[in-house]
């Protein structure tokens, strides 16, 4: 594409991993300070794999309006597979977590799109001898009989190969409950209703609640890819209802943890039933524990158990149309944060309340008012902005992407009230990576940070203005992956005002050392961040470029064809396993 370029910079490689580890390293690229760097994706022009120095390049797959084979790549459709006004007149330019999946001599991709209505397409790919990889064609994935799909947005790929995506920040079904006119709904939650056939512009409160309802989304979403090319979705309402970042299978093939973005959330591990089987189980949820408040804080994790269900029950509870207030009775708080006897408080859902389960609900409280029946429970609902998850096969470890670090992470802040005010350590605007590591039974036992960004104040009209933290770490972490076998860990950014121009890291986690090696165009968060270590011989990252001039510099776009999201990869690499 006409914006695509690659920075030659300084020729310096990572530090040399640790005696007998094999070799992943790349070549940095320097900070973007010209409009015209500002506008490229810029990538490392080489790696070094084994002792072997390849070329690498970003290779678009597909933007956001391409057309595949005949049909419109992110084009947003109804219940009845009619398109529907999107975000853009290219559909949704909010391409995220996009999966590789092989199956037998075909390959597949599953790319979802962060919207409201959501969508996910299927696309054929063609992998060239070379390992260049192109889309033959797509299609959109039905998820009529689930309800629709949801603001998906970080997502992984099940030991067993599926695609595991997400869907992020539902509504509080208490505001839903109580609201007495559309000014009472968040409007965040208004085009979902396009899905059904609503006009949100002229809906009625009546129209908004008969088409929306809010238990159908915030949870964990598997699409199942044959040989033949067709896709199957369900959604696992075992795992519970949160503002799924992202869910993650372990190798045992049941336990998954579930991070949960946005305020005063919690982090959640699901044990299956059965191996390959994510549809019943047991539901955890993390306490915070503090050993200590130096930087972004470490601490022990205690598990609290949130019981069990399966997808069969909490579906039916919520077709039924159970609601807010089925579930749950409230009652005020005190000034002291304190409740009523018979009533438990709670911090989450960013409100202090009171609640007491009505009995016989504990089960569709757990899956339903996830965050809620845990903070209630005595586990932690005061992270800022959790984001990421990968694992560490090489230590057993799991590391976990905090965007920022603050607001009830922080000690005496409000949004502690109703809580037990766990997490008392500094603010850090920047965000943290932290490392949890876990026994034999793939259960968390500590959190402790790895890195953390730090501030920075660049003086107006020089090099790096424009940049609150520091150009050479991390700002505001968000999508991460893993190289098995090689102990560097990818970070890719969500910022704004951090970095103007969000990048991604490899941080050698022998070492420390770090290395820049992509560079979005103006207002583009780095997604779908993910290795793959071999299919067919190579080895390729995923990122995609997602909304260009959508988060910052709007005014910056020259043409609305700039707006358009990138789904692509960066390699193709020797394969590193």
């Amino acid at each position: 594409m006409k914006r695509r370029s690659l920075l030659l910079a300084a020729t310096a490689l990572t530090a040399l991993p640790a005696l007998g580890q094999a070799e992943v390293t790349f070549a940095p690229i320097a900070v973007a300070t010209t409009d015209a760097a500002k506008r490229e994706i810029i990538v490392s022009p080489t790696a070094t794999v084994n002792g072997n120095q390849s070329a690498i390049a970003y290779n678009t797959l597909a933007r956001s309006g391409d057309m595949i084979g005949g049909v419109k790549f992110s084009q947003l459709t109804d219940q009845n597979g009619n398109p529907i006004e999107g975000e853009s007149e290219y559909g949704s330019v909010d391409a995220d977590f996009t999966s590789l999946l092989p199956r037998g001599d075909r390959l597949f991709a599953v790319t979802h799109f962060e919207s409201r209505p959501a969508a996910m397409y299927l696309s054929e790919v063609k992998q060239d001898a070379d390992g260049k990889l192109s889309f033959l064609s797509t299609k959109p994935v039905d998820f009529s009989g689930v309800g629709g799909l949801w603001v998906p947005c970080a997502g992984s790929v099940t030991p067993w190969g599926s695609h595991l995506g997400s869907e992020e920040y539902p509504a509080d079904a208490r505001a839903h409950f109580e609201a007495a006119s559309l000014e009472d709904v968040d409007s965040y939650n208004f085009g979902m209703v396009a899905y059904f056939g609503v006009n949100p512009q002229t809906m009625t409160l009546d129209d908004y609640r008969a088409a929306y309802n809010p238990y159908r989304y915030g949870f964990p979403v598997e699409v199942d890819v044959d040989g033949e090319g067709n896709a199957t979705p369900a959604k696992h309402f075992a795992m519970g209802r949160v503002a799924v970042e992202l869910a993650l299978v372990m190798p045992d093939q049941k336990t998954a943890y579930i991070s949960d973005d946005g305020t005063n959330v919690g982090l959640f591990r699901f044990v299956a039933d059965t191996a390959g089987d994510l549809s019943s189980g047991q539901l955890y949820a993390a306490k915070w524990v503090q050993t200590s408040d130096q930087g972004a804080g470490s601490a022990d994790i205690e598990w609290i158990d949130l019981g069990h269900s399966d997808d069969a029950t909490i579906h039916a509870a919520i077709e039924s149309g159970v609601s807010f207030a089925d579930i749950f009775e409230t009652a005020d708080m005190a000034e002291d944060g304190s409740c009523p006897e018979g009533f438990m408080s709670s911090n989450a859902e960013g409100r202090a309340e009171c609640l007491a389960v009505k009995p016989g609900m504990e089960a569709i409280a757990s899956r339903l008012e996830t965050r809620r029946y845990a903070s209630m429970m005595g586990a932690t609902t005061e992270f800022r902005k959790m984001e990421g998850l990968v694992h560490n096969t090489d230590h057993n470890s799991l590391y976990l992407a905090m965007s920022e670090v603050s607001k009830a992470m922080t000690d005496g802040d409000d949004l502690d009230k109703g809580g037990r005010n766990d997490i008392r350590v500094y603010k850090n605007s920047c965000g943290a990576v932290y490392e949890l590591q876990m026994d034999d039974a793939y259960v968390a036992q500590t959190f402790a940070p790895v890195v953390e960004g730090r501030k920075a104040d660049y003086a107006e009209g020089t090099e790096y203005a424009g940049n609150s933290c520091d150009v050479d770490g991390i700002a505001n972490p968000d999508n991460i992956s893993y190289i098995p076998g090689h102990n560097v860990l990818l970070i890719g950014e969500d910022t704004g005002s951090g970095h103007q121009n969000d990048v991604a890291w490899a941080f050698d986690t022998q070492t420390g050392d770090m290395t820049r090696i992509m560079s979005n165009p103006y207002g583009s968060e780095i997604t779908s961040l993910d290795w793959y270590e071999n299919i067919n011989g190579h080895a390729y990252l995923m990122a995609v470029v997602q909304h260009p001039y959508g988060e910052s510099d709007e005014d910056k776009a020259a043409s609305p064809d700039d707006t358009r999201a990138y789904v692509g990869y960066i390699g193709p690499f020797p394969a590193t396993n």
